[in-house]
This record gives structure tokens, C-alpha cells and sequence, in this order.
């Protein structure tokens, strides 16, 4: 992963080239998906991180909270079996307190545990532990993999609005 220190340094980023089979080729989406939300969020000011940009309360950094909780939750919470009792609540708001910086470090570091658990697995076809759909078998890590990168893909096209709304930066 491309740790982003700015989007306005990063400029315009066209999809990955993806060579190889299926596995490279969705992690690299995956991959890419992610890397375009954190150079959304990088370098503005919390105060406008965190401030609600549409009239539901959505703000960039509440987007990072958001996909740290659901990579938590999908990966190692679901797939692995691992992160406790329940899920975390992934519609929690950023905490008073909490900073751009902290949040999109949580995301990366989200993104370092739920990449562990992607290497290990040596069969996309394998079902996960549990899923965070009631009464519903754990999903295989091909299914996972593929609705993370529409989770993540919905929510940078989110952040792509947010952001030029505070300061007119565009791209991807």
C-alpha cells in the first residue's frame, strides 16, 4: 500500500495495470480503491475532515472511520474469525478528539490486518468463519474481495464530492 501524504501532490491516478489472475487482479483493485480514499482525506485540516459535507452528516474522515470498520469487520472479524464477540459499529460517527491523521493511520493499519488474513487464504472458493449477514454462511474470499471493492468504490466516489467541495481538488 502507497502511504498518501497528500492528495493535491498525488494528481490524477489511472486504474491499476493488473497482469496477473484473478487474485492480483482484485487485490490490486482493492488496492487502488483504497489508496484513492486516503489521497482524498490526506492534508485537509480536521476541521474540514470532519466536518458534514451533505445534509446526512457524511464527512471525508467519517468515510475512512466508516471503511476501517468494515474492513475490520468483513476481514478479520468475519472471514478470519478473529476481533472479538460482535462486530464494530461501522456507522459511528468520528469522536470528538479524534484527527485526520489517527483516523486514516486506523484505516491503514485496517487495511494491514485484512491484507493478512487476503494472503492467507489460498483458495478464493473458501467460505470465512462467519458473516455479517444474519443467518447467512461465512462469504468466500472471492465474493468478499469483490464487495469490498464496490464498498470501497462507492464510498471514494463519496469522498471524490466531499473533497471538491472543501477545496476544488478533482481526480482520482
Amino acid at each position: 500500500m502507497t502511504d498518501v501524504t497528500g492528495f493535491s501532490a498525488r494528481g490524477d491516478v489511472g486504474p491499476p495495470q493488473a497482469e496477473g489472475g484473478e487474485r492480483e487482479t482484485l487485490t490490486a483493485f482493492l488496492g487502488y480503491m483504497r489508496e484513492a480514499v486516503i489521497a482524498k482525506a490526506a492534508g485537509l485540516t480536521d476541521e474540514v475532515g470532519l466536518a458534514p459535507g451533505v445534509p446526512s452528516g457524511t464527512s471525508l474522515l467519517g468515510l475512512v472511520k466508516h471503511l476501517t470498520r468494515v474492513e475490520h469487520n468483513w476481514f478479520v472479524w468475519g472471514y478470519a474469525g478473529d476481533g472479538g464477540e460482535q462486530p464494530l459499529d461501522d456507522d459511528a460517527p468520528p469522536e470528538a478528539g479524534e484527527t485526520g491523521e489517527a483516523l486514516i493511520a486506523a484505516y491503514q493499519e485496517a487495511i494491514r490486518a485484512s491484507d493478512e488474513v487476503i494472503a492467507s487464504c489460498d483458495d478464493l472458493g473458501r467460505r470465512g468463519a462467519r458473516s455479517l449477514r444474519a443467518g447467512a454462511e461465512g462469504p468466500t474470499m472471492r465474493w468478499l474481495l469483490v464487495h469490498m471493492i464496490e464498498e470501497t468504490g462507492r464510498h471514494a466516489g463519496h469522498a471524490d464530492i466531499l473533497r471538491e467541495q472543501t477545496d476544488g481538488a478533482t481526480g482520482r
